[in-house]
This record gives structure tokens, sequence and C-alpha cells, in this order.
């Protein structure tokens, strides 16, 4: 089923990271043609969301969510070590600019409970309070494999995961943990793509729109230079993996005329795969709402 749909990526927190971790085995003087990093060696990096407003045929429109960013819920002296720019949260100033709230928003995905993908889940940092879980009426989904890794996480990822919010999302009776490719809280329009070489179960949505499939694909592909096939992160559980996941996935999409949205691009929202005559990748960056 076509959505029927208003599509608006929204910033959150912005990040500063690590240029060698974020790209892995690529030689500096490669990455930082695309990415140029500061006096530390970090480059910056977005943390987006995907809002998708669905028209009602006799009511207000059903808001989705895709993730929360990193948010503001470090105290100071984490959110310096984890380059987390503005000590405010970003993307409640970025519903706030629509016209929204958090406790407007009916469901968020979630393709995995990385902290710079989930932490925005989170209230700001108070000095005085325990970080407190946002988006009341909202449902909440996420993959199994995903949920579980979160839940019992490798000692090599453990501290990407936050103990509070896992706890937080289970006692809010609102998570659905799915199997499959396919949410009973989402519905039709709505299908998911698996990846298990970023972390297990990495939950990757596929909207169906007039404009062709659009794929949210999270930190498969965090922005356009990792489009590239060898291109992958430090932070990836298994590089190898990911790139024959990530050359399924676009070869795919190029058959399809399909599109990606990006998370941690600071430049580009959403771009349309395309191929080379030599089988190269790349994605050619498009206007912020696609029809």
């Amino acid at each position: 089923m076509t959505l029927k749909a208003t599509l608006t990526p929204l910033l959150g927190n912005s990040q500063k990271l690590d240029g060698g971790s974020m790209f892995g085995n690529c030689p500096r003087t490669v990455w930082e043609r695309w990415s140029a990093p500061d006096e530390s060696g970090r480059i910056d990096l977005a943390c987006r969301a995907l809002l998708v407003e669905q028209q009602s045929v006799d009511g207000p429109p059903r808001r989705v969510l895709f993730e929360a960013g990193v948010g503001a819920f470090f105290e100071p002296r984490l959110r310096e070590r984890f380059g987390v720019t503005e000590p405010e949260h970003v993307l409640l100033d970025s519903l706030a600019s629509r016209g929204l709230s958090h406790e407007d928003i009916d469901v968020v995905v979630l393709s995995h409970l990385h902290f710079d993908h989930a932490g925005g889940l989170l209230s700001a940092w108070q000095p005085d309070a325990e970080p407190r879980l946002l988006f009341p009426s909202a449902r909440f989904v996420l993959g199994r494999a995903a949920w579980e890794r979160a839940v019992a996480p490798h000692d090599r990822d453990r501290a990407s995961f936050l103990p509070g919010l896992n706890a937080q999302l289970l006692d809010s009776g609102r998570l659905e943990v799915v199997d499959g490719e396919r949410s009973a809280v989402l519905g039709e329009g709505y299908r998911f793509h698996t990846s298990d070489g970023h972390t297990p179960g990495l939950l990757m949505t596929e909207l169906d729109t007039a404009a062709g499939p659009l794929v949210f694909v999270g930190d498969l592909i965090p922005g356009l230079p990792w489009m590239h096939l060898p291109i992958t992160m430090g932070y990836d559980r298994f590089p190898e993996r990911l790139i024959d996941e990530k050359r399924a996935l676009l070869t795919d999409l190029v058959t399809r005329d399909g599109r990606v949205f990006f998370t941690h691009d600071p430049a580009c929202a959403m771009a349309r795969v395309v191929q080379d005559e030599r089988g190269r990748f790349a994605g050619e960056p498009l206007a912020a709402r696609p029809p």
C-alpha cells in the first residue's frame, strides 16, 4: 500500500566523533576529503530523525517518528566525552518548529538502541533528576534481536546502551518487539529489512511512497561516503558481513529506483541510489521533502 504522507527530516543533537573510528580501516588521506576533521581528529555528524505524517480520512494525521537521535541526557562531562554539541534537546526544538511536541507522536520506530539513536527518547539532563521517558502517547517499535542485544550486550558494545532506557521502555507497556518484515502497530505501507553487520538485528524500515521505496538505513549506511561498499565503521560488529548486506540492499534499490534516508550525514538527509558502469554505488542527494 502506498503511503499518503508527508515526510520531513528532523535534526536532533549533533555529535563530533573520531574520524578514524567512523571510517574504520579507510586511510585518513581518503576520508578527510569527505569529512574534514577538527584539530582533535573529530568529524561532524548529524543525529537525524524522520517524521512521517500519514493522512487520515476523518481525523488528525498519524505521526510516526523514526528514531530520536542522541538527545541531551548526558551529564556535561559525558556530553563532552561523546562529542554531543548542544546541551538542549534539539529534536524537541525541531518538533516545535512544526508546531508539535513529543506528546503528539503516535509511533517511534527504532533501528536499534545505541544511545546515539535512542537517547533522544529521554528528557534532557538535569542535575537533580534522572532522565525520564518522553513520548507518552507513542508506541515504540523495535526488532527482537536488537532488543535482546540491548538487554544482554556484549562487552564490546556495552557502553553503547542505556540500561535505564530499556527498563523504561518495558515498563511503559507500549513496546512492540517485532519478528519478521511487518509490524502490527505500523500496518501497511511499511516493511523491514534487517542487518547484523553493525549490531544484531538492525531494523531498517522501507516506506512505500508515491515517489518509490525509501529505506531508513540507520547505521548500515550512516551517510553519503558510506555508500561506497568497502567503507565501514570501526564500530561495526562484522564489517565483511555489513558490506555484503549493503551490496544486497543497494542492488535491490537500484532495480526499483529506490532512495535511502541517512541519520548521520551532516548535509544530506536523503539520496537516490545509483550505480555506475563499473558497478560502484553512490547516492544522488534529494530535496528535503520527497513527494
